[in-house]
């Protein structure tokens, strides 16, 4: 009689005596998926960036290093930045399981009007020295996305050129108060002459943050042609080739300024604007009127009761005050307040689709973006633009499927809670 082990084949003996055969063609037919190469250096890098942080690393390549800096820092130690991106991430989901979501409905409305997403692309300034493109790119990528785009008073491009390059499109115009008021008259009128939907009051810079990253690099508008600069030309010399070959790079809103970022704001902004400012611009503003800005409920109260139509939740980006609270975990408290007398809006830290599903369940109409479409300026140009928005949109698609729902307006605040992070 054999033994136990006589019964028993040996399996690395069974695994070495597989057979072995040639594959034929019809079995390596599936297996290949060859991609036709896209001739578009832009699509080529494009196609690489599956996240708005892919497009961040592309952009740092592609632009001099004060131009990234000027986009990506924040004020001081850029604590306010880091916060809003904590809170954000401390959100926890409440999915719900075995719901119907093959088909799901992303629009929202947005200012009275359904965009396809909830998202705002936000008043951002100097845009064309991200890239020569400038404010026209994004004007027309937010067109095709439909989806609302805020032209800054700090633009770069005439605002009667960027209505003119996307006339069907949602476009609103931002305002600052400016010492001049006349010149913020002029502005206004320009806007209610050129057909914008909407203005969009910051409230946030009676003087300008202490943005670090910008004092150290000596950041001017337009940058100036320094030692340093020119030795930059050699590292980045297809950003300084469209720079120097198309229009100069001068204000939209106002007459040519030779200085400093820091130096164009005290020149500029009022530290002596107050409510009754607002009042004046409500007076002379008939269309809807959004105040961006809004860090405290009892400011949201007050500028509602002055017949604001929309509020903007956000501490600009961190790039004023430091060490503020992060605007999301404000936000159920605004949306408590004033919530059922105008719309609330919410801005800073937005990096995925993720973050504008957790802005609408926390009660947010929609969120505004900067950084993020702007990474993509800076990457590729309006190509760039176009992707950071699909990224956002492709994964707030996800997001809501995964959530157990069919539809922006079915968020809630069932799905979502701010944690302890």
């Amino acid at each position: 009689m054999g033994t136990t082990a006589d019964h028993h084949e040996d399996p690395l003996r069974a695994v070495r005596s597989v057979p072995r055969r040639l594959p034929r063609p019809a079995e390596l037919r599936p297996l290949l998926r060859f991609q036709r190469p896209h001739l578009d250096p832009r699509r080529r890098t494009l196609a690489r960036a599956y996240t708005i942080e892919d497009l961040r690393t592309i952009a740092r390549r592609r632009v001099p290093r004060s131009v990234f800096d000027y986009v990506d820092g924040a004020a001081e130690q850029e604590i306010s930045l880091a916060r809003a991106r904590a809170a954000f991430e401390s959100v926890e989901f409440h999915p719900r399981v075995l719901r119907d979501v093959s088909r799901v409905d992303t629009s929202a409305e947005v200012l009275g009007v359904r965009s396809a997403l909830p998202l705002v692309l936000a008043p951002t300034g100097f845009t064309r020295m991200m890239h020569h493109e400038g404010e026209i790119a994004v004007a027309r990528a937010a067109a095709r996305a439909n989806l609302p785009y805020v032209l800054s008073t700090m633009g770069t491009t005439d605002l009667e050129q960027v209505r003119a390059c996307a006339p069907t499109a949602r476009q609103w115009f931002q305002l600052y108060l400016w010492k001049d008021r006349a010149a913020s008259e002029a502005l206004i009128e320009r806007a209610a002459k050129a057909d914008y939907e909407a203005l969009v009051l910051t409230v946030d810079t009676p003087v300008g943050g202490a943005r670090m990253r910008d004092v150290r690099n000596g950041l001017t508008i337009p940058p100036a042609l320094t030692v340093r600069t020119l030795a930059g030309m050699a590292m980045r010399p297809a950003w300084w080739m469209n720079i120097l070959t198309t229009e100069p790079l001068t204000f939209a809103a106002m007459n040519s300024f030779d200085g400093t970022v820091a130096e164009l704001i005290a020149h500029m902004f009022d530290p002596a604007a107050t409510i009754e400012d607002l009042r004046w611009l409500r007076e002379h503003w008939p269309r809807k009127l959004l105040v961006k800005g809004i860090m405290d409920v009892e400011d949201a109260r007050a500028v509602v009761d002055l017949g604001a139509d929309a509020i903007v939740v956000s501490n600009h980006g961190g790039r004023q005050l430091d060490r503020t609270s992060a605007p999301l975990a404000l936000l159920p408290r605004v949306v408590d307040a004033v919530g059922d007398r105008c719309e609330v809006l919410v801005d800073t830290g937005v990096r995925t689709g993720a973050d504008l599903a957790a802005a609408r369940a926390l009660g947010a109409s929609a969120a505004m973006v900067g950084r993020a479409y702007l990474y993509g300026l800076m990457a590729a140009g309006e190509p760039g633009v176009d992707r950071a928005i699909d990224i956002l949109r492709t994964e707030y698609t996800r997001t809501l499927q995964l959530l157990g729902v069919t539809s922006s307006d079915d968020v809630g605040a069932e799905h979502a809670s701010l944690g302890s992070g």
